[in-house]
């Protein structure tokens, strides 16, 4: 393994850790069962939800008789004080034959002595649950059981002619209910919720309640913390079967409430309690303890216990550390998608399983998993910000060493030349006539400068017909035409950048600006196969060429030396050519080369 991928994987399992870190930091209120600062994006996306899963069935065995603004409207009914009102309604409920009828009115302050003995009466004459509400501290909420500090209990007289439970609702920070506390500690003991009174009458059982469950009879329904059932709401306000008390006195709804769980309350516009729900902001208080009932009695539950919880900070936990390796160890365009790819998919999940009963947290993935991708994708930004900055200087450094066209190709595919590759192209060697004798005068100083001048003239002559420069020797060159484009044009340039080098060492001068004789070159240009590669160690490459055509171009310079010439070429150079016009040389000679067997001919020009 590279120096650098140990330090990215250093860096990505630091990262890791870090953001699992921070996704267990924020899954605490939700182990504790506290107040978060994801509540109200939980709050937001549980309604979402219970939007998209569509409303459900209620349970047929729980209605609502609705105390609704006709009904108080009827000069009959609405006349009656109000305790004999609620006597009157309880009575025909009862004559209908339910089995076990809920009050959700607290009937905490006295009334006329006429209304409260006819209401006594009406509530001894059936198994009734008439409500109280509890007052709780601050600091509450995740205890075994919750503490009431106070309770708003019904007249004396009205409890003993029936059963009290406690009407209180948990709600979210919008105000929508979202837990129904199934029983809580008084001063004078265990009291039940409503709800619990309600369902146990209607399936005719004693309840059986732990921390974190409870049995009716066979039937086991998941709590929270707190001994708090999560609350399923069902649709908009008129969901569970709801009947105006008219119909109930007139008697047309006798059948509709025989052998029911029947819930009363007040539905009109200035009475009773109304809550904020996904489907409306005007669901009566009465219909909520409705929905309760129901999914005590049979209808689907929500599961949301420790449990759930627990689940809840394993998956911010996993997502969090998932999505710092995506963004980390990838690269941004790779590491991103994939860690919002599976934050979608944990949602996704999370979505599924809510209409499966099971309420996993939303928020906690996005607010694990949501800074650790914007943060880790921007620190992922700038390191690959900084390595572009990096390349981009490295790569101008490469092409100070190399030839810009060799850099390109190299830097587009490092794998260039890993095997050495026979290709057939123009090799073109030169060198400076009289430079030994030229140096000693200059001196290294001004020798240097010079090469530097004579390099530079080099290189754009070359590299303006599409050559490339491979290797500099002290006073010479070497450089090779179609290795970018083989085509028959590379002949052509490779003879034309001749003349034009020879051309601008003529313009040369020795001094910067000062006098001195002009300057020659000799020149020597074959084409033919080469073998091209990569030289060096494990560490360090140089790009070059090498074969009996490399050996031929650079021993036509001593073939110009003798001959006087400034360009010697090849007939395989010559055959080469395309249609382009060149002057005609000025010699043509067949003479032996040095170290081949054989006679070579050579084309000459003279300066």
């Amino acid at each position: 393994m590279s120096e650098s991928a140990r330090k990215r994987l250093i860096v990505t399992l630091a990262g890791a850790l870090l953001a699992a870190g921070w996704a267990w930091l924020a899954a605490q209120p939700q182990l504790e069962a506290r107040a978060g600062p994801a509540d109200g994006l939980e709050a937001v996306l549980t309604d979402f939800r219970l939007r998209t899963h569509g409303p459900a069935v209620p349970a047929d065995q729980v209605v609502v008789v609705a105390i609704d603004d006709a009904s108080l409207a009827d000069p009959d009914f609405g006349a009656l004080e109000g305790r004999q009102r609620l006597a009157r309604l309880i009575g025909a409920i009862s004559a209908a034959g339910p089995r076990v009828i809920g009050l959700d009115v607290i009937l905490a302050d006295p009334g006329t002595p006429e209304g409260d003995a006819a209401l006594a009466d009406a509530l001894a004459g059936g198994p009734v649950v008439i409500g109280a509400a509890a007052s709780f501290g601050s600091g509450e909420a995740g205890i075994a059981l919750p503490r009431a500090s106070e309770v708003l209990s019904p007249q004396p007289r009205f409890a003993a002619a029936s059963e009290v439970g406690l009407v209180n609702l948990a709600t979210d920070v919008n105000g929508t209910p979202r837990h129904v506390p199934m029983v809580a500690l008084t001063d004078g003991g265990l009291m039940q919720s409503m709800a619990l009174r309600v369902a146990s009458r209607t399936l005719d059982v004693v309840p059986r309640i732990g921390e974190r469950s409870l049995t009716l009879g066979d039937r086991a329904v998941p709590l929270d913390a707190g001994a708090q059932m999560p609350l399923r709401l069902l649709g908009p306000a008129g969901t569970v079967p709801t009947i105006p008390a008219l119909s109930v006195l007139s008697g047309d709804a006798a059948p509709a409430l025989a052998g029911k769980s029947v819930m009363v309350g007040f539905t009109a516009t200035a009475f009773g309690d109304r809550f904020l729900t996904p489907y409306g902001a005007d669901t009566p208080g009465v219909e909520i303890i409705a929905t309760a009932i129901g999914q005590l009695v049979g209808a689907p539950n929500l599961r949301r216990d420790g449990e759930t919880r627990r689940a809840d900070a394993a998956i911010a936990v996993a997502l969090a550390a998932a999505s710092a390796v995506s963004v980390l160890l990838f690269p941004l365009v790779i590491g991103v998608p994939l860690a919002l790819g599976l934050l979608v998919a944990t949602l996704g999940a999370v979505w599924t399983a809510f209409g499966q009963g099971l309420w996993l947290s939303a928020a906690l993935p996005l607010l694990a998993a949501g800074p650790v991708i914007l943060l880790g994708g921007s620190a992922r930004h700038l390191f690959e910000r900084r390595q572009a900055q990096n390349a981009a200087r490295a790569m101008q450094a490469l092409k100070r060493f190399q030839s810009p066209a060799l850099a390109d190709l190299i830097a587009n595919d490092p794998e260039f030349l890993i095997a050495p590759q026979t290709r057939d192209l123009i090799v073109f060697f030169c060198d400076l006539s009289g430079f030994t004798a030229l140096s000693q005068t200059l001196g290294p100083a001004q020798t240097q400068a010079f090469l530097k001048r004579f390099h530079n003239r080099t290189t754009d002559v070359v590299e303006k017909r599409g050559g490339v420069v491979l290797n500099y020797m002290g006073d010479g060159a070497m450089a090779v035409f179609g290795l970018r484009r083989a085509n028959r044009d590379a002949a052509n340039e490779a003879l034309s950048a001749a003349f034009d080098l020879v051309a601008a060492i003529a313009e040369l001068r020795p001094g910067e600006d000062g006098p001195g004789d002009a300057l020659a070159c000799r020149i020597g240009i074959h084409s033919g196969p080469v073998i091209l590669s990569r030289l060096g160690g494990e560490r360090q490459h140089q790009v070059t060429v090498t074969g009996d055509t490399v050996n031929l171009a650079s021993r036509l310079m001593e073939v110009a030396k003798g001959e006087g010439a400034s360009i010697a070429v090849t007939s395989d150079l010559l055959g080469a050519l395309g249609s382009a016009s060149t002057p005609a040389p000025h010699l043509v000679r067949t003479v032996p080369v040095r170290g081949r067997r054989g006679v070579t001919d050579v084309h000459l020009w003279r300066p």
